[in-house]
């Protein structure tokens, strides 16, 4: 029984231990289902990948080209503070994990940064 309880509370230590994973665009935890974002497409060369939900993952796409997202060079702070993803960060701010929506692709993608 000891040892039953020891290894529970272990566990339970790990478990809090270690944060839940995190959306790389969003920062909220990741649900059920995660997608995986080169951050640099790799179409240009890209080979790392971040989690990110898939309406977030879907929400890049639709309004950055490829050619931004090289740009940008990785990095997810300044996509996050591009205006349309800046609007859509704000939106989805207080969905839950697993929320979908349709998504539309930005009126200005394509647009320099």
């Amino acid at each position: 029984m000891r040892r039953k309880l020891a290894v529970a509370a272990g566990e339970r230590r790990a478990a809090e231990a270690e944060p839940p994973p995190v959306c790389a665009l969003c920062a909220r935890p990741l649900g059920a289902k995660v997608e995986w974002h080169h951050p640099v497409p790799k179409a240009e060369g890209g080979t790392a990948t971040v989690p990110v939900h898939p309406i977030c993952h879907r929400a890049i796409h639709a309004a950055l080209t490829n050619a931004q997202l090289a740009r940008e060079g990785g990095d997810m702070v300044a996509l996050a503070a591009h205006p349309a993803l800046a609007s859509f960060l704000r939106w989805v701010a207080d969905k839950p994990a697993d929320f979908h929506a349709p998504t539309r692709r930005s009126k200005d993608r394509g647009q320099s940064l």
